[in-house]
Order: C-alpha cells, then sequence, then structure tokens
C-alpha cells in the first residue's frame, strides 16, 4: 500500500509540473524578448567614408540632394536577382544615427524591411539600412564630404556596421553626379562663350555696316559739293555768247583778226579777265577774245 501511494503521489506531481511548464517556458521567452527590445543600439564603429572635392558647397549639395533622393542603397542588395537594391527614402532625420557633432549639414536616406542586406557585417533578420551624408565646407572651392552606413535589426536593435563598401558606392555615386554637374556647367559656359562671341561679331559686323555707310554717305555728301562747286565754278568761269552771235578775236582789239565767228547761246570758258575784253576757250579748245558786252553768265 505504501508503495502505491508514493508512485500515485509522483504521478500527481509530474501532473501538476506539466501543466506549469509551458507557463515558465513561455514567461522565460517573454522576459528574454522584452529584454531584447529594450536593449538601446551600440553606437556606429566603423568611421565611414570622408572625400573632399574641388568645389564651392552649392555643387556637392545639390549632387548629395540628387544621391540621397534617388530611392537607391547603393553598394548593397538582399537577392542576387536584383542587384539595385531600390526602396529608399530620404528623411530630414533618423535614429539610426546619433547627432552629428560637428560643423556642416546633415542628410539622411533609409531603407526599411531590408532583410540580411549584404555587405553589413554579420547582418541577420529584418531591419533598417541607414545612410547618412555630411556636407562641410573647407574654403570657398573646396568641400568634404562624409558617408556613414549602418544596418540595425528590428526585433534586437542589433546593431551592423557597413564594410565600407555602402560608403564607397555612395560616394562613387556622389562624385559622379558632381562631375555631371560641373560639366553641365562647363558645357553652359561654353555654350555662353560661344553665343557671345557670335553677338560680338555680329555687332561688329553691324558697326562696320554702318561706318561703311556712314561712309558712303560722307562721300556722297562730298561729291554732291564738288558737283555744286563745280557747278557754281562752272558759273563763275563760263559765259554764254549772246545772240545773234559773235566773232572771236585773235587779240583783245576791234581791229584784230578774226578767228571764228561763234554762234549765240554758245557756251566758252573765261581764262582772262581785263575790262572790257575776256580771253575764253570754245568748247573745240579754240581760244581767243570776245568783248564783255557780246556775253552774258550762264543761267
Amino acid at each position: 500500500m505504501f508503495v502505491v501511494k508514493m508512485l500515485s503521489g509522483r504521478k500527481q506531481g509530474f501532473r501538476q509540473l506539466s501543466k506549469r511548464l509551458p507557463l515558465l517556458i513561455f514567461g522565460s521567452l517573454f522576459l528574454t524578448a522584452s529584454s531584447l527590445s529594450s536593449f538601446p543600439p551600440k553606437e556606429l564603429t566603423t568611421p565611414g567614408l570622408m572625400r573632399e572635392f574641388a568645389a564651392p558647397i552649392e555643387d556637392v549639395r545639390q549632387a548629395v540632394v540628387s544621391i540621397q533622393k534617388d530611392h537607391i542603397v547603393h553598394g548593397t542588395l538582399i537577392f542576387d536577382r536584383e542587384p539595385t537594391l531600390t526602396g529608399a527614402e530620404a528623411v530630414a532625420s533618423t535614429p539610426l544615427f546619433d547627432p552629428w557633432p560637428g560643423p556642416g549639414e546633415v542628410y539622411y536616406k533609409i531603407r526599411a524591411d531590408a532583410i540580411a542586406p549584404r555587405h553589413f557585417l554579420e547582418s541577420a533578420d529584418q531591419g533598417t539600412i541607414g545612410v547618412r551624408f555630411v556636407i562641410i565646407p573647407v574654403t570657398q572651392d573646396r568641400t568634404r564630404v562624409k558617408v556613414d552606413a549602418v544596418y540595425i535589426e528590428a526585433a534586437r536593435k542589433t546593431v551592423h556596421p557597413s564594410d565600407g563598401n555602402v560608403e564607397k558606392s555612395e560616394m562613387k555615386e556622389i562624385k559622379d553626379a558632381l562631375d555631371s554637374l560641373q560639366e553641365a556647367a562647363m558645357e553652359a559656359a561654353d555654350a555662353r562663350r560661344r553665343e557671345l562671341s557670335a553677338e560680338l561679331v555680329r555687332k561688329s559686323f553691324v558697326r562696320q555696316r554702318e561706318d561703311e555707310t556712314a561712309r558712303l554717305s560722307t562721300a556722297q555728301a562730298n561729291e554732291k559739293d564738288m558737283e555744286q562747286q563745280i557747278v557754281s565754278l562752272r558759273h563763275d568761269l563760263e559765259r554764254r555768247v549772246k545772240a545773234p552771235g559773235a566773232d572771236l578775236k585773235a587779240a583783245p582789239f576791234q581791229s584784230a583778226a578774226n578767228l571764228k565767228t561763234l554762234a549765240a547761246f554758245t557756251d566758252v570758258v573765261v581764262l582772262i579777265v581785263t575790262p572790257h575784253w575776256l580771253g575764253v576757250e570754245t568748247p573745240e579748245g579754240q581760244r581767243g577774245w570776245l568783248p564783255l558786252e557780246q556775253l552774258e553768265p550762264l543761267p
């Protein structure tokens, strides 16, 4: 009887223990999960990547923002069939990084729901990738950029630093974007210089045409003035034979020999002037003398 009672008591104890065992296991798992979920993330241990560019901060900022907003985390992947990890978004801030303590402008992009991404040390489970860009002005024409990348598991808050490939790839994208910006700026400057050069050539041609036109106008005016002077001189130096005509004398005397009879209205050039006679030349080139009263001015 004693042996039967002992066996009966042990069976009851096992039954109670078997009833309490699931509760104990669940409680232990709950405590473990709670303690892991409240475990603070570790500080970023990798130095990141820094590079100095020979460009003003405005150009570097434009390049960095273009990469921040390109929806890609460069230098990592989740599935081999998808070598480009898309789905990233630009954010103003993120708890994945401690506040930046130094000078400069800070930009972030994150990619949530990433599963064990490549190039993050010992990455596992599902979590969020964070990339931080810091722009630090050095001089008016030189600017530094620092890139950091980290992956943090969602459940255990385990921090997985990058092996450097993400930072290197993001920095390359920034350099390529900056090179494209600078090349476009140079092309725009060259186009502007060509445009200005063409405009200068056009203005020079216009000025040359204007100068030629002015010179031509001046020459025409001078020619017209000369013609007027010639007309005036001709009016002063030429006379016309009165009707009914006159005899061209060999000397300024009435008794001088007649060289030729000139018809009325014949124009002659005055060569010599005396009080009563004029030495003249006919249109044929013959020279002689005519009395002053037989000539009249040209009309």
